[in-house]
């Protein structure tokens, strides 16, 4: 389930407009980074501690701010809901939200700009 939830969800980053033009830029092996985005979400579903990465690291010189993480939720949260079971969909989304919600607060962070409570990164708002 997790192997199909990531190739169905990248295919359609891949063919998106808005994301997939950033992630073509970052990514020159794609069966590497789809291998690398199993492990990652196994690990991050199951716990079972196989994903040993920086993904903080691999985002922050990314050039994005909130309109790419509300886009890349959407396109997630549609295909875990196309792919997975509901309970687990729901889990897969809420982590989702807490990895979107951690990476553009380090990304901001980065650009120098403190977020306050439910404020969120523009790119207007970059230094």
């Amino acid at each position: 389930m997790i192997e199909r939830l990531v190739w169905t969800f990248y295919g359609k980053v891949r063919g998106d407009a808005f994301l997939g033009p950033v992630f073509e830029d970052q990514i020159a092996d794609w069966e590497l980074h789809l291998r690398r985005m199993c492990t990652f979400w196994s690990s991050v579903a199951l716990l079972n501690g196989r994903y040993h990465g920086q993904p903080m690291e691999k985002h922050l010189p990314l050039p994005v701010d909130a309109r790419h993480f509300d886009h890349w939720l959407a396109l997630f949260e549609e295909t875990a809901r196309e792919v997975c079971p509901p309970i687990a969909a729901e889990h897969f989304i809420e982590r989702a939200q807490r990895i979107a919600e951690s990476l553009e607060l380090g990304i901001a962070r980065q650009k120098g700009v403190l977020l306050m409570k439910g404020q969120r990164l523009r790119e207007s708002m970059s230094p």
